[in-house]
C-alpha cells in the first residue's frame, strides 16, 4: 500500500528541521570561526600554533564530550516526559549556549559555552529524526526524515556564507561574536512553535493514551488519490491499529523479558544497538568532521589565503546542502544500505586520492596539485552527502522498535559523539605533524567498515517502523497485507482500537 502525508504532516516536519538547523549551525559555526582574525587575535590562537592547536582541540573535544552527554540524556528524557518536553530542552541548551559563545571573555569560558553547545546539540540530533521517523508514512520516511540531513547541511551553508560576510567587517569583535549570537535564533523561533507540534503517536500510545494518538495519527497520513474517503480500511486506521497491537506486544515481551537488561541481553536488540553505534562511528570514521572543523586549515596548507578559504569552505557546504537533497529524494527508491555503501566506498577513494596528491603534488608553486586537491576535497564531499549523511540519520531512527527508540537513538549517535572526540582531539596535532598520513587512517577505517556494512546490515526500505522487527528477528503483531477487514478491531475502526 502507498501511503500519502497531509499538509499537518509535512508542517510538522517543517518545523521539526528547526531543531536540524540548530544542530547545524552549532555544529559548524567554531569552523568558520577559525578563519576570522578578531578570533584568532582575541583567544591569542594566531602567534603560538602548539598552543593554538591545543586549545582548537579541546575545544571541539569539549563539544563532542557535551554531545555525548546530551544525547543520552535526550534518550532517558524521550521516554520518560515525551518528545516534546525533550525538544523544548534541548532548544532551552542551545539558547543558552549561544548566550555565552557571544559573551565569551576567555578560553575557559569558551570552552564551558562549548561544551553546554554540545549537550543542546547532541539532545536535538538524538530527538529530531526520532520524532520525524514516528510522525512519517514508510513509503516517503527516507524522503521525510531526511531532511534532517538537508537542513543539518543547510545550517552548515548559512554559517559559511555569513562568516563570509563577517570577514570583511571591520570590527574584530563582530567577526566572531555575531555568528555565535545567530546560534540562539532558530532554538527560539522552535520554541516558539512547539504548540503547532503533535506529541508522537507512538509515545502517546506507550503511555495508554489511546485517543490522542488516534487522533494525531488521523491528521497526519491520509488515503491515496483513488480511495473513497468512505472506505472503513484507510491507511490512518490501518496503520493506528498495526501501532497499537505492537505497542502490547512489545509492552509485554518488555516486561516479562526483564526491561532495560534485555538491551544487551536481547539478542535482536544487541544487534540492532551496535548496528545503530556503527552506522554512526562509520560516517565519522570516514575522516567527514576532520575535514570538515579544519578545512580552513586544510586550504591554506593548500596555498590559498584570506577570505577564498572561507568562502571555498562555504561552497563545499552549499554543494553538500543540495547532495543531501539529492540522497532524501532517492533513498526511499534505492535504499538506505545501497545508499550507505556507495557513500562510504565514495569517500574511501576520494580520500586516497586526496592523500596521495598531497604526498607527491602540494606546494606553494603546484598550481596543478592544488587545484587537484580542491577536487578530491569536493568528490569527498558529494560522496559523503550524497550517501551517508542524511541516509545515516534515517537508518538509525527507524531500526529500533518504539520502546527502545529514544536509547537506541541516544547511543547511536553516541557512536557520532565519541568518535570525534577522538579525531578532532588530536586532529590539529596530527595534521601537524604527519599531514595527509592522518587521512590515510580513514581510508584503512572505511575500508573495514565497508566490508561490516555490505555483509550484516539489513535493508529497510518500505516497510513500517513496526515491521522492521521482523528483519531483526523479532515478531510484528500485525502486517498490513494481514490488516484487512477481517474482525471488528481489525476493520479499521479506530474507536474499538481506542477502547480496548
Amino acid at each position: 500500500m502507498t501511503a500519502h502525508y497531509s499538509w499537518y504532516n509535512i508542517r510538522t516536519i517543517l518545523i521539526l528541521t528547526l531543531g536540524s538547523l540548530t544542530y547545524g549551525y552549532a555544529n559548524s559555526v567554531l569552523t568558520y570561526t577559525l578563519g576570522q582574525p578578531g578570533f584568532l587575535a582575541y583567544f591569542n590562537l594566531a602567534d603560538n600554533s602548539a598552543y593554538s592547536n591545543a586549545i582548537i582541540g579541546t575545544i571541539n573535544g569539549f563539544f563532542s564530550a557535551g554531545g555525548t552527554c546530551g544525547a543520552f540524556a535526550a534518550g532517558w528524557m524521550c521516554d520518560r516526559y515525551g518528545r516534546k518536553m525533550t525538544m523544548k530542552t534541548a532548544a532551552i541548551f542551545s539558547i543558552l549556549a549561544g548566550i555565552l559563545l557571544a559573551g565569551s571573555v576567555n578560553a575557559p569560558m569558551l570552552i564551558v559555552a562549548r561544551f553546554i553547545s554540545g549537550w543542546g546539540a547532541g539532545m536535538m540530533v538524538v530527538i529530531i529524526p526520532i520524532f520525524g521517523s514516528e510522525v512519517s508514512p514508510p513509503s516517503s520516511r527516507g524522503l521525510l526524515v531526511g531532511q534532517h540531513g538537508v537542513w543539518i547541511v543547510a545550517a552548515n551553508a548559512a554559517t559559511g556564507w555569513i562568516a563570509v560576510g563577517t570577514y570583511y567587517s571591520t570590527s574584530l569583535s563582530f567577526q566572531w561574536r555575531f555568528p555565535f549570537a545567530l546560534q540562539c535564533v532558530c532554538p527560539l523561533v522552535l520554541l516558539c512553535c512547539n504548540p503547532w507540534v503533535p506529541e508522537s503517536p507512538r509515545w502517546l500510545l506507550m503511555q495508554g493514551r489511546n485517543a490522542e494518538s488516534w487522533e494525531i495519527v488521523s491528521r497526519l497520513h491520509v488515503d491515496g488519490p483513488d480511495a473513497s474517503h468512505a472506505h472503513k480500511n484507510s491507511y490512518a486506521q490501518k496503520e493506528f491499529h498495526q501501532m497499537m497491537k505492537q505497542v502490547e506486544l512489545d509492552t509485554q515481551a518488555w516486561v516479562t523479558g526483564g526491561g532495560a537488561w534485555q538491551m544487551v541481553t536481547k539478542r535482536s536488540y544487541l544487534k540492532r544497538m551496535w548496528m545503530g553505534f556503527f552506522v554512526q562511528y562509520a560516517a565519522q570514521a570516514t575522516g567527514s568532521m576532520v575535514v570538515y572543523n579544519y578545512m580552513v586549515n586544510l586550504y591554506k596548507d593548500l596555498g590559498f589565503t584570506g577570505g577564498i578559504t572561507i568562502m571555498l569552505s562555504a561552497t563545499y557546504v552549499t554543494v553538500a546542502t543540495v547532495a543531501n537533497l539529492v540522497a532524501a529524494i532517492i533513498m526511499d527508491h534505492v535504499g538506505r544500505v545501497r545508499l550507505l555503501t556507495i557513500g562510504l566506498a565514495g569517500c574511501m577513494i576520494s580520500l586516497s586520492l586526496e592523500s596521495a596528491m598531497e604526498a607527491r603534488l602540494v606546494g606553494p608553486t603546484s598550481h596543478t596539485g592544488n587545484a587537484l586537491g580542491v577536487l578530491f576535497i569536493f568528490c569527498f564531499i558529494c560522496f559523503y552527502a550524497g550517501g551517508i549523511d542524511a541516509t545515516s540519520y534515517v537508518y538509525c531512527s527507524e531500526i529500533f522498535p518504539s520502546h527502545i527508540r529514544a536509547p537506541g537513538m541516544a547511543f547511536s549517535m553516541a557512536g557520532t559523539f565519541l568518535s570525534t572526540v577522538v579525531f578532532l582531539e588530536v586532529g590539529p596535532t596530527a595534521l601537524a605533524r604527519i599531514g595527509w598520513g592522518y587521512y590515510v587512517v580513514f581510508v584503512c577505517l572505511t575500508a573495514v567498515n565497508l566490508a561490516v556494512m555490505l555483509y550484516f546490515f539489513p535493508e529497510t526500505k518500505g516497510l513500517t517502523l513496526e515491521e522492521i522487527n521482523s528483519r531483526f528477528g523479532d515478531a510484528v503483531a500485525v502486517h498490513f497485507q494481514e490488516n484487512e477487514v477481517d474482525s471488528d478491531n481489525a476493520s479499521g475502526d479506530p474507536k474499538a482500537d481506542v477502547e480496548c
